[in-house]
């Protein structure tokens, strides 16, 4: 009988790909924050949750980041930035503390499936 890790994992491998994709797109911000006319962007989760099905995502993180859009400010700047760096610092440390859940459920599942293929 063969292990389908499809069914095995569920939506942990993909949940992790899209923190890895939010987390290169908040870094970027971050890296603009003095970048005059800079655009902030973001991918939000819940936006991809619908088109998760258990092993398998319909449409890749990265397309998302074009498709899901710039984040709105709480103060317009001058120069058209829209990045503030405070806002941008907590949603990156946000998507580091999502990303380490994830991961510790992929360890678990992992854990469990050693637990069966070793007869435990």
């Amino acid at each position: 009988m063969a292990i389908s890790f499809e069914n095995a994992l569920g939506v942990h491998p993909q949940t992790l790909d899209f923190r890895v994709q939010r987390a290169k797109v908040l870094a970027s911000n971050l890296a603009n924050v003095d970048t005059p006319g800079y655009l902030a962007k973001d991918i939000r989760f819940d936006a991809i949750v619908s088109q998760i099905e258990v092993g398998k995502v319909q449409k890749s993180p990265t397309q998302l980041v074009v498709s899901d859009g710039y984040a709105v400010p709480y103060q317009n700047s001058k120069d058209g930035n829209t990045v503030e760096l405070s806002v941008e610092q907590a949603k990156f440390t946000k998507n580091n503390m999502d990303f380490q859940s994830s991961l510790t459920f992929m360890n678990m599942k992992f854990k469990g499936l050693a637990a069966v293929i070793k007869g435990r």
